[in-house]
C-alpha cells in the first residue's frame, strides 16, 4: 500500500532543500518592486499560477509543495498545538488587502504592467546567489519557525501567508460552482469516532465534520494526513464534482 504521508513529506522536504533557489517566486516585496517598474516579475506569474492551480486543486500546493509548510511540520516534534484556528484567521487578510492596493497603485505610477521578467532580480534563475541574500534566506525561516513555535501548528498559513488567500478564493470559487476539482468526501456510517483524523496539520476538527459529511473548509490544504490516519476508510480523495451538503 501507498504511504501518501511518506510522499508528501518527501515532497515537502525537497521544496524546501529548493527554497534558495525558489524563494524570490514566493516574494510577494518583489511583485511591488516589479510592479513600481512596469515589469511582471516571476512572483507576480507564481502567484497568479497558484490561483489557477486552486480552482481545480483546492489548496493542495499548501500541502504538498509550499517549502514554508514544510518547515512548519518539521517543528510539530517541537511544538505539536493546535492553532487558534478561524478566531485569528482574518489577521492574513488584514495584511493581503493593503498589500493589494499597494501593488495596484504601484503599477498605476508605472503607467502598467507592460514588461514580463519572469527571472527578476535573481541570477540566472537562482534566488539566493550572493552571501548576503542569506540574511533574507535566514530571516524567513526564522520568522516562519518562530510563529510555528509559539503559536501552533501551521500558524504562518493560518495568520500571516500571502499566497493563501489566492488559494483560498480559488477554493471557494471552485465550491461555488461546483465543478470537478480534487477534494476530500467522508462517510460517517463508517467513522467509529477514534478521533485519529482530528491530530489535523492545520488544526482543524475533522471529525466533526466526518459526522455532517461535509469536508469543506477554506483552511483545508488537503494534505490527506486525515485520509492516512483513518483506520476504517471514512475519509477519501476525490476528484469530481463535489456531493450537495445534506
Amino acid at each position: 500500500m501507498i504511504n501518501t504521508q511518506k510522499i508528501r513529506k518527501t515532497t515537502l522536504l525537497f521544496s524546501f532543500l529548493l527554497f534558495p533557489v525558489t524563494m524570490f517566486y514566493f516574494s510577494p516585496f518583489l511583485i511591488i518592486w516589479g510592479a513600481s517598474r512596469g515589469i511582471i516579475t516571476g512572483s507576480l506569474i507564481t502567484f497568479t499560477g497558484l490561483f489557477l492551480l486552486s480552482l481545480f486543486m483546492g489548496r493542495a500546493f499548501c500541502g504538498w509543495c509550499c517549502p514554508t509548510g514544510g518547515v512548519q511540520e518539521y517543528c510539530f516534534s517541537i511544538n505539536n498545538s493546535k492553532t487558534k484556528g478561524g478566531k485569528y484567521n482574518w489577521i492574513k487578510y488584514f495584511i493581503f488587502v493593503p498589500w493589494i492596493l499597494i501593488i495596484i497603485m504601484a503599477a498605476v505610477s508605472a503607467g502598467g504592467l507592460t514588461f514580463i521578467d519572469p527571472l527578476f532580480m535573481t541570477s540566472n534563475g537562482v534566488s539566493i546567489s550572493q552571501p548576503f541574500m542569506y540574511i533574507i534566506y535566514y530571516g524567513v525561516l526564522v520568522t516562519t519557525i518562530l510563529v510555528s513555535l509559539l503559536a501552533g501548528k501551521r500558524a504562518n498559513c493560518h495568520y500571516f501567508c500571502f499566497i493563501a488567500p489566492f488559494m483560498i478564493m480559488g477554493t471557494k470559487i471552485k465550491n461555488f460552482f461546483r465543478w470537478p476539482s480534487l477534494h476530500i468526501t467522508a462517510c460517517n456510517d463508517l467513522c467509529m469516532q477514534c478521533k485519529l483524523c482530528s491530530d489535523c496539520p492545520m488544526s482543524l476538527n475533522v471529525k466533526e465534520k466526518v459526522l455532517k459529511e461535509d469536508m469543506v473548509d477554506a483552511e483545508c490544504i488537503l494534505c490527506g494526513h486525515c485520509v492516512s490516519s483513518c483506520p476504517q476508510g471514512a475519509l477519501n480523495y476525490s476528484f469530481g464534482i463535489p456531493k450537495k451538503r445534506r
